[in-house]
């Protein structure tokens, strides 16, 4: 079984409630295979996580930015997106943690983004639960708002949708679409492919485990290729 203790030192978090920490590393692809075993998968958690990242990190901006409700929203979603969250699940090493079935450990599933995204939503939800809303709060400002200064200085919150779409208004009049190329996968781990159109010519190719970051994705495919010509 994995040693959890090596986590809490690399949190500086110690849980009294073990299977509560267990259960933030529970994919339900390893109950299925392990249906004897009384825990209960990371998704519940993940719910709960999802609403308190959301919550202290708005807080967090409204208290300190004076920007326009629209600017914060967007760079809130940059900084609470799939890519964001996984990002910092891979620097504290949370995919080495993870209970998978052997099929979710052969198809690489340490490493997938929406995993990784997941697991520290579910972590946000068990530190919540077992620390309270100051302690998730100083976890967060420590690894993830601590950013937040150099991205608003950068302007970091426009995204490639939205900064691919003013690049386009101001140099065509026009506004990029996008349209679903290809959707597959079982419905709890769909993959989608998502091209952005100008005019109906294709000017990128993006994929995702969501339709929003297969479309941030095409965006920024868009983007290097404007780069290129420039």
């Amino acid at each position: 079984m994995i040693d959890f203790k090596e986590f809490e030192k690399k949190v500086m978090i110690t849980f009294s409630d073990q299977n509560l920490l267990k259960q933030v590393f529970t994919h339900r692809s390893f109950l299925n295979e392990n249906p004897s075993l009384k825990l209960e998968s990371n998704e519940r958690l993940e719910f709960l996580g999802d609403a308190v990242l959301e919550l202290i990190v708005t807080e967090f901006m409204y208290h300190k930015y004076q920007n326009p409700e629209g600017v914060l929203t967007t760079l809130r979603s940059v900084l609470v997106c799939g890519k964001k969250l996984a990002e910092l699940a891979k620097k504290l090493d949370m995919g080495k943690y993870l209970l998978l079935s052997r099929g979710e450990e052969k198809m690489g599933g340490r490493t997938r983004e929406l995993l990784l995204a997941n697991v520290f939503e579910a972590l946000i939800g068990a530190i919540y639960l077992e620390n309270g809303y100051t302690e998730t709060k100083k976890f967060l400002e420590k690894h993830l708002l601590v950013k937040m200064p150099s991205q608003i200085e950068k302007k970091f919150y426009l995204d490639p949708k939205t900064e691919l779409q003013e690049i386009v208004q101001e140099d065509l009049s026009i506004t990029p679409t996008y349209e679903v190329l290809e959707e597959t996968g079982p419905d709890h781990d769909k993959v989608f492919t998502i091209g952005v159109f100008l005019n109906n010519k294709k000017i990128g190719t993006g994929i995702g485990s969501s339709k929003q970051t297969a479309q941030s994705a095409a965006a920024e495919n868009a983007l290097k290729k404007y780069q290129e010509k420039e």
